[in-house]
C-alpha cells in the first residue's frame, strides 16, 4: 500500500473514530459521512478501505475480527494500535499548534469576484450571506439542544469552532457588500 495513503486528511478522523470505538471501514465511512458535509463529499469507499489498509500495514490500526450481519458479507472490524494513538496524538497536536493557510472552494471564487461585476456580486454575495445566516441559526440550534441535552462542551467543541468561522465570514461579506454599495470597492471600467 503506497505511503501517500496515509497522508491522505481522512486518517486523522478514522483514527479519531476508531479512539472512540472498534469498527469496520463501512460503519467508518456512514459515520464520517454523518458527522460532517466536508466528510461527505470527500470520502470514497475506495479511498476509505484503502486507507485503513496503509494504516494496517503501519501498524496504527489491528484486524480485531470479522462482523457480519444478516445475508451481508463478513466485514472486518478494526480497532486502534498503541502506535495509532500515539500518531493521532502526534497528527492532532501538530495542526492545532500549526496553523495553514486552507484553500476553500469560496477563497478560490472570491479571487475572481470582479468578472461577476459589481451588480452580479453583491447579488451572489447577498445570497450567501442569507444562506450562511440560515445554516447558522440551524447550526445554533443543534448546538444548544445537544448542551441542553448534556453532551460536554468538550466533545461538540467544533461545531462552536464552525459557528465562529460562519460568523466571521457573515460579517466579511456584510462588510465587501457596504463597499460595494458605497462605491468602496470599485470595479475597473468595463472594456
Amino acid at each position: 500500500m503506497p505511503r501517500r495513503a496515509l497522508d491522505n486528511p481522512i486518517v486523522l478522523a478514522v483514527l479519531g473514530l476508531l479512539l472512540e470505538q472498534p469498527a469496520h471501514p463501512y460503519q467508518m465511512l456512514s459515520e464520517l459521512r454523518e458527522r460532517s458535509d466536508s466528510h461527505a463529499a470527500a470520502i470514497t469507499r475506495g479511498t476509505l478501505y484503502n486507507t485503513v489498509a496503509a494504516m494496517a500495514e503501519a501498524d496504527w490500526v489491528s484486524a480485531l475480527g470479522q462482523q457480519r450481519s444478516g445475508n451481508r458479507p463478513e466485514r472486518t472490524v478494526y480497532e486502534l494500535t498503541p502506535a495509532g494513538r500515539a500518531e493521532l496524538v502526534r497528527r492532532l497536536d501538530s495542526q492545532i499548534r500549526n496553523p495553514e493557510r486552507e484553500f476553500s472552494r469560496f477563497l478560490g471564487a472570491v479571487t475572481y469576484l470582479g468578472a461577476l461585476g459589481p451588480h452580479g456580486a453583491a447579488g451572489a454575495l447577498t445570497e450567501r450571506a442569507e444562506r450562511l445566516r440560515e445554516r447558522t441559526a440551524a447550526d445554533e440550534g443543534r448546538l444548544a439542544e445537544a448542551l441542553a441535552a448534556g453532551a460536554p462542551r468538550l466533545f461538540v467543541i467544533e461545531a462552536e469552532y464552525a459557528l465562529c468561522l460562519a460568523r466571521a465570514e457573515t460579517a466579511w461579506i456584510n462588510a465587501v457588500l457596504d463597499d460595494i454599495h458605497t462605491g468602496a470597492l470599485t470595479w475597473p471600467p468595463a472594456g
